[in-house]
């Protein structure tokens, strides 16, 4: 449990940021000019993904859980990054993406020790 104590910042950020991640592919499925969204939705769900594992890594306290988290932070800055240029043009979802997933890579950082 005190592995769990220890990363529980970051396990939540990344929950939230796993779940935000699906909502905004989900959504951006909805929108009128899906093919041009198809660089964002992949990249949730690989956000997504990534977010859900490095969660459960850390939740285990599991010898990888930086190094996992490392590769967390560098799928939420491109996640965040593409994220935000649709964000420019409206898209509520993708504004919200974007900046769950800077929260989460900070967070991840900080839990892998590395320079935020």
């Amino acid at each position: 449990m005190a592995h769990n104590q220890m990363y529980q910042a970051c396990i939540d950020a990344c929950l939230r940021c796993a779940s935000v991640c699906d909502h905004c592919a989900a959504s951006c499925l909805q929108e009128e000019d899906v093919k041009m969204l198809a660089r964002c939705i992949q990249l949730d769900l690989e956000c997504a993904t990534v977010c859900y594992t490095a969660a459960k890594v850390m939740s285990m306290g599991g010898q990888t859980a930086q190094e996992i988290c490392r590769i967390c932070a560098d799928i939420c800055d491109a996640c965040g990054a593409e994220c935000e240029m649709h964000a420019q043009h409206g898209m509520e979802h993708c504004r919200e993406c974007a900046e769950t997933c800077r929260r989460c890579a900070e967070e991840c950082r900080r839990m892998a020790g590395a320079a935020v």
